[in-house]
């Protein structure tokens, strides 16, 4: 699984390169609210305003290079954009 955190003005552009890819199953977390070491905290306040967005993405192993160099072309197009992403191993499906 992988868990994507984008900032929210990057949503749209994040969507498209993985439904391009044809990920299309995920869980989405909106407007959710933290501090990164990239890019300035997002906290929705005035004086840390903007939000991000959470992406859970469960795929087989072999499309975690694919995920992962989408992630790394989005990272290099939208250096603001707060992209990160972490890989969890799923022991299950129930």
């Amino acid at each position: 699984m992988l868990v994507v955190v984008y900032s929210d003005a990057v949503d749209e552009v994040v969507i498209t390169a993985f439904k391009k890819a044809d990920i299309g199953a995920y869980t989405k977390w909106k407007e959710t609210l933290g501090e990164g070491t990239e890019t300035e905290p997002k906290l929705g306040t005035h004086c840390w305003p903007g939000k991000n967005n959470v992406l859970a993405v469960v795929v087989e192993d072999e499309k975690v290079p694919v995920i992962s160099e989408i992630v790394r072309n989005l990272k290099t197009e939208y250096p603001k954009g707060g992209i990160r992403t972490f890989v969890l191993q799923v022991e299950d499906i129930l």
